[in-house]
């Protein structure tokens, strides 16, 4: 999908899709150092980047980040029943998906402002001078 320029600036943004996102958080989680893991489970308060139990590495990758997990939602898992600990990969996705949608906002409130910029031009542009002599030829 290649875009033209910054104006179909909002077809680039919806583009991006789940898979291509979690693709960028896996490969950027796999990268990271425990210690900027382990922070950012406990600022974000989530455990883990994506649970993803059909893929055996993927899984055994998740157990390994849960076991080690210093979120604060891990704790009450065991005390609440209902508590839920959510994974680091969808707590960053809701979050880009919040940021997609301003950013596409954004790109539309200047799309139409770029169309009335154009209509404005259109209108005015050939306009005759009210102040100009008549009998003056240009």
């Amino acid at each position: 999908m290649v875009c033209g320029g910054f104006a179909c600036s909002r077809n680039a943004l919806c583009a991006l899709n789940v898979v291509y996102v979690e693709g960028l958080f896996s490969s950027a989680w796999s990268i990271l150092s425990n210690e900027t893991k382990t922070e950012l489970e406990r600022r974000l308060d989530c455990c883990g980047l994506l649970n993803r139990s059909a893929d055996p590495p993927a899984a055994r990758a998740f157990q390994a980040d849960f076991h080690v997990c210093p979120a604060k939602c891990k704790t009450l898992l065991g005390k609440d029943p209902r508590a839920k600990c959510l994974t680091c990969g969808e707590k960053m996705l809701e979050h880009s998906d919040e940021a997609l949608k301003i950013l596409g906002g954004v790109g539309l409130f200047f799309s139409f402002t770029e169309i009335l910029g154009v209509w404005l031009a259109m209108r005015y542009r050939n306009q005759k001078d009210p102040r100009a002599n008549p009998s003056a030829f240009l």
